[in-house]
C-alpha cells in the first residue's frame, strides 16, 4: 500500500457538498492500494503511520506521534497515488488494486488505525471528493510500505 500524509491543524472531506468525514489536529492519510497488497500490508502500513514520530514535542523536535500528540487521522481512498508517469503525459493506473480489493483494503487500513487507539475518520471510497486541509508545518510524507 502507498500513502501520502500531511501533518495538519485541520482537515475534512465532503461529497456532494456533505461532510463526510473530519479531523483536528493530526494527519491527511490520502491512501492507494496497489496490485498485489494484502491485510498485511493494511496492517503494516497503519502500525507505520501511528508509530510515525513527525509531530512537535516540546522542545520544537518532531519527536512525537499522532497517538503520542492525541491526533486524529483523516483517510481518504486516491487510486491517483498509483499513478505511473514514465511514458508520455497521461499517467497510467494499472498498477493500482482493482476496485474491489481496494475498498476492501482501504476499509482494513482505517480499522487498524482505530485499533491503535488513534481517532479515525474516512471519506467515502470512490466518491468524487473535496478535500479540504490546513497543512501544518508544512509537513509532507510520502510512505510505501
Amino acid at each position: 500500500m502507498r500513502a501520502l500524509l500531511q501533518r495538519v491543524t485541520r482537515a475534512s472531506v465532503s461529497v456532494s457538498g456533505e461532510t463526510v468525514g473530519e479531523v483536528g489536529p493530526g494527519l491527511l492519510a490520502l491512501v492507494c492500494a496497489m496490485q498485489g497488497d494484502t491485510d498485511t500490508d493494511a496492517d503494516r502500513l497503519a502500525s507505520k503511520v501511528s508509530k510515525l514520530r513527525i509531530f512537535r514535542d516540546d522542545a520544537g523536535k518532531m519527536n512525537r506521534s499522532v497517538r503520542d500528540s492525541g491526533g486524529e487521522v483523516l483517510v481518504v481512498s486516491q487510486f491517483t497515488l498509483a499513478a505511473d508517469t514514465r511514458r508520455g503525459n497521461r499517467p497510467g493506473f494499472s498498477t493500482a488494486a482493482p476496485p474491489t480489493d481496494a475498498e476492501r483494503l482501504y476499509h482494513r487500513f482505517a480499522e487498524a488505525l482505530r485499533s491503535e487507539g488513534i481517532g479515525t475518520e474516512q471519506g467515502r471510497f470512490g466518491a468524487e471528493m473535496e478535500v479540504t486541509l490546513v497543512n501544518d508545518g508544512p509537513v509532507t510524507i510520502w510512505l510505501d510500505g
